[in-house]
């Protein structure tokens, strides 16, 4: 007998025995003869299958009490798969019943062998679905604590900062804005020896020129007009921990060389005062501009620069991690569904096309806002295009060449083979049957780099 529950709702008290009977030595069977006896019925356990008759009291002769029931079993349990059972003459209402969120339907009169092959083939499409919930939420892969990664080029750069967690070099960490540099920048210190200290965030492009000194720094009591206290800055809070100074590239030039002078010494000074505080920090810088441009430009010291960087990643845009996108999006669905209390299954097909054609300008931080969105205000039971507010997908991402498409091809399998191979050239080399000499060239060719 399956484990899984069929639960009849039927008025006729005749058919309902003889349809619990039929159905008795296979599933575990529940009957209910009108609507609110259904829903006590859900909301106790939700069942895999109902079979629905539209016909119930206080409306027996209409279908109004069988949709308003059929409403409210999705509403409280989506994933159910609900069997409309109609007149023969109640085509309309068969198709209505199927754009509400119903499985399937079946015409009247019962033929109970027949309905038992309808009800069989949605107990395996439950069982299925739900095998598959159970695997999404047990083995999405989490190579950092908070990442959540699928593509090759993601799954390497998590095994990079893993290496990177045992060591104190300083990071920084290079991409787009949304691309994920503070969740990184957590899972790097999640995973070190300083997991037990501080996390420490600060955003240079976030805070005025004239206060960012006394965030970092503090200050003693006395050392300007409003300083009625002494109070710690951000560098010192973070002792022992991590510090993780986002936008770099935005760090006023006036407060570059005090910064400088910081990294070399790891001793601060609070503004106005004299004792040199020793600080034991670990540093994790990230920006979405060129630093390199902005040294040429007289904007960024270059000594600076070279404290900040002894191991750099660079973060991807999504558009260039596909792979991840529908893997983000579920694990978004899943964490709204929780926090705002709803229960939708998942993305439809149009959905799942418009993500994936999307390009993703705002990385991370859009996909995940549109899901919000979305899982709040989605009619169900599943997400649609425009629930995300997405356009279709012909008319939101063009078409590639050839060309490009070849690029793309080969750009994928040269980042698969290196992540099959743990970086290793000759082992990724020996993967895609070519020489060492042209995987290099092929990877400079792709501005790919080994670790």
């Amino acid at each position: 007998m399956s484990d899984f529950t069929l639960l009849i709702v039927e008025d006729d008290p005749g058919l309902q025995s003889q349809l619990k009977w039929n159905f008795a030595d296979r599933y575990k069977v529940v009957t209910a003869g009108d609507r609110e006896s259904a829903l006590a019925v859900v909301k106790k356990r939700p069942p895999a299958v109902v079979t629905l008759d539209l016909g119930l009291p206080p409306d027996p002769g209409g279908v109004s009490e069988g949709f308003a029931t059929l409403e409210a079993i999705l509403h409280h349990s989506p994933h159910t798969k609900v069997i409309v059972i109609t007149g023969n003459d109640q085509v309309d209402n068969a198709v209505r019943a199927i754009g509400m969120g119903a499985y399937d339907f079946y015409q009247k009169p019962v033929e109970p062998d027949m309905l038992a092959f309808v009800v069989e083939r949605a107990m395996r499409l439950y069982e299925l679905e739900e095998e598959n919930r159970k695997l999404a939420r047990s083995q999405v892969n989490h190579p950092l604590d908070g990442v959540i990664a699928a593509s090759p080029r993601m799954v390497e750069i998590c095994r990079l900062l893993e290496r990177l967690a045992t060591t104190d070099l300083s990071v920084l960490l290079l991409g787009e804005s949304g691309t994920g540099k503070e969740v990184m920048a957590r899972a790097l210190h999640n995973l070190s020896r300083r997991r037990e200290g501080p996390f420490v965030a600060i955003n240079a492009a976030a805070i005025p020129e004239t206060l960012l000194e006394a965030e970092l720094f503090g200050y003693e009591k006395g050392a300007f007009t409003d300083a009625a206290k002494q109070t710690v800055g951000k560098i010192e809070m973070a002792s022992g921990g991590t510090l993780f100074l986002d936008e770099i590239g935005d760090m006023p030039p006036s407060l570059q060389p005090k910064l400088l002078r910081f990294l070399q010494e790891r001793t601060i000074e609070r503004i106005g005062g004299r004792q040199p505080i020793p600080v034991d920090v670990r540093i994790v810088c990230a920006t979405n501009q060129d630093l390199e441009a902005l040294i040429a430009q007289g904007r960024f010291r270059q000594d600076l620069y070279f404290r900040i960087n002894e191991s750099v990643i660079e973060l991807p845009p999504l558009r260039e991690r596909r792979e991840d996108i529908a893997v983000l999006a579920r694990a978004f669905l899943h964490r709204y569904n929780h926090e705002m209390k709803r229960d939708l299954l998942d993305f439809d097909e149009s959905a799942l096309a418009a993500l994936d054609a999307c390009d993703w300008p705002g990385n991370v931080r859009e996909l995940q806002g549109r899901v919000k969105t979305a899982v709040a205000l989605a009619r169900g039971p599943k997400i649609r295009a425009e629930d995300l507010k997405l356009s279709p997908p012909e008319t939101n991402r063009r078409l590639l060449t050839l060309k490009e498409a070849r690029e793309e091809a080969e750009r994928q399998a040269l980042a698969a083979a290196l992540s099959a191979a743990d970086g290793k050239v000759a082992k990724a080399a020996e993967i895609l049957d070519v020489t060492r000499p042209t995987l290099y060239t092929l990877l400079g060719k792709h501005n790919l780099k080994v670790s």
